[in-house]
């Protein structure tokens, strides 16, 4: 089984429909997808993969030998326990933010800020065929995650790699989890597995396909599509071999902005769906989150709406 691999660019030609069609099942049958002819210059993702590679070589790989994981787990096999070790991930991550940028290589800056805007600019292409699939009016997602003021709307960068691990068996790469925000885009590795989606009960392989993009949606998009695009539990596993590297962007609401069902998707001419989830502010969402990232995401719906 192999998550789906949708061609963006026929999303402007006369395999529109059939395209939209495609990205609905996309949404609603996996919550997980891949785009190819996306519209970013291979070139430029080339050189994405080239500067995230070296900084992890450059500023990076020591630090990381000298992590906690690292050190439990050699603690662990040291003292000869198959004890899995539950609260650890063995990744080395950080986040991009404007002011705070590596220093090496020196075209890393440059290169993740046009990454970016690319980036970004295929999220709120996403988030209108998503606008246009649940029936709602053009850009109101965007604008329910600018809180309905301009540029509120939060997209950051997150830069992981995954390096080999002497005993995979015993931590995660990444543990299960869904994720909080809105449209997730990831660039993983070419080569290197170890991403994983639950589907029916089972986890499945997320391909590597040269120069996709990944797309998943996170728990406010369940929201507001009331349950129809749900969030999926996902994870990252350990590998003996190969530095996996994965470069995920996150199209997230403003910590202001206020989130719930599009009200067009509670009360149909049917009357048959009902408000499954809460109307929350997302800042308040995310600090429950901080502390549930790794637990089922239904108590923390439960526990917004009760705020």
């Amino acid at each position: 089984m192999a998550i789906p691999v949708i061609d963006f660019s026929k999303l402007d030609g006369e395999e529109r429909a059939r395209t939209m069609s495609q990205l609905a099942n996309g949404f609603e049958e996996w919550g997980f997808f891949q785009l190819v002819n996306h519209g970013i210059p291979e070139e430029l993702l080339g050189r994405v993969k080239k500067v995230c590679s070296e900084c992890y070589k450059l500023e990076r790989e020591e630090g990381f030998k000298n992590s906690m994981p690292v050190k439990m787990l050699k603690d662990l096999v040291e003292g000869k326990s198959d004890e899995k070790l539950e609260n650890f991930d063995w990744e080395d991550v950080f986040t991009l933010q404007d002011g705070e940028w590596p220093s090496q290589p020196p075209e890393f800056k440059e290169t993740m800020v046009e990454y970016r805007h690319e980036l970004k600019k295929l999220a709120e292409k996403v988030m209108e065929v998503m606008d246009e699939n649940l029936g709602l009016p053009k850009g109101y997602i965007k604008k329910a995650f600018n809180g309905h003021e301009d540029d509120q709307a939060f997209f950051g960068t997150k830069v992981s790699h995954y390096p080999p691990c002497p005993r995979p068996e015993l931590v995660n790469g990444l543990r299960a989890h869904t994720d909080a925000g809105g449209v997730i885009l990831l660039f993983q590795d070419d080569e290197v597995k170890g991403l994983q989606i639950l589907k029916d009960g089972e986890w499945i392989d997320v391909q590597t396909v040269p120069n996709s993009i990944v797309i998943n949606t996170g728990d406010q998009i369940e929201v507001l599509s009331n349950g129809r695009y749900k969030s999926v539990w996902h994870r990252i596993l350990a590998t003996p071999d190969g530095n996996r590297r994965s470069i995920a962007s996150f199209y997230n609401p403003s910590l202001k902005a206020t989130i719930a069902p599009a009200p067009k998707l509670i009360n149909p001419v049917t009357k048959e769906v009902s408000q499954d989830y809460p109307k929350f502010v997302f800042g308040d969402y995310m600090s429950i989150y901080a502390n549930q990232k790794f637990l089922p995401k239904e108590p923390r719906f439960q526990a917004v709406g009760a705020t």
